[in-house]
């Protein structure tokens, strides 16, 4: 079982890492033919108008939609959520529409207000708390109907669920705490059966 990380632009050696440490391969995704030769994918934090162009330079869209459609699960953090969303505000920017929620980009801050906290997570456990970092972070402003919140942070959800899509809006590879990286690994060994 392979986990891709797209490696198009942000912080995708992170969340390799992240895996790595969890003794998991995975493999940067720069091609859209790559996508066959993974189970899962990370969709990384980094700047959403700039990913969005070189996902349509490379002709990406076709090759998620197929992914997506196949039922390999596909993970987006920060940027990656927005990317993933139906749609999105401030200013508002096209967008793959993999999962049924409304994202306002930026709605935590700028840089300077980025921050560190802990929410609550349930991820099949019950309830526990996880360390999450918040950069330029968007926020989830609507969950349709078919979205399970799974993360928690000051009565607003921060990490959602549809199927086969996980979104979170802060970056989980910036820790220590392997909790969401694990629980996508579980969601990829599911679906690869």
């Amino acid at each position: 079982m392979t986990i891709g990380v797209l490696a198009l632009q942000g912080d995708f050696d992170l969340h390799a890492k992240a895996l790595a440490r969890m003794g998991h391969e995975s493999l940067e995704v720069r091609l859209p033919r790559q996508l066959e030769q993974v189970d899962g994918l990370i969709m990384p934090g980094g700047e959403s108008t700039t990913l969005l162009k070189l996902i349509d330079e490379w002709d990406f869209v076709p090759a998620l939609e197929k992914f997506h459609a196949a039922g390999k699960p596909i993970f987006g953090t920060c940027a990656g959520l927005i990317l993933l969303a139906r749609e999105v505000e401030s200013p508002a920017q096209a967008s793959l529409g993999l999962i049924d929620i409304t994202a306002e980009r930026n709605a935590y801050g700028r840089q300077k207000e980025s921050f560190e906290t802990e929410g609550v997570a349930d991820l099949g456990l019950g309830p526990r708390p996880l360390k999450m970092v918040f950069i330029r972070a968007p926020r989830i402003r609507r969950l349709g109907p078919g979205v399970t919140p799974l993360v928690m942070h000051r009565g607003e959800c921060v990490m959602a669920r549809q199927g086969t899509v996980l979104v979170a809006a802060f970056h989980p590879e910036l820790t220590d705490d392997e909790t969401v990286h694990r629980y996508f690994e579980s969601m990829v060994r599911q679906a690869a059966g």
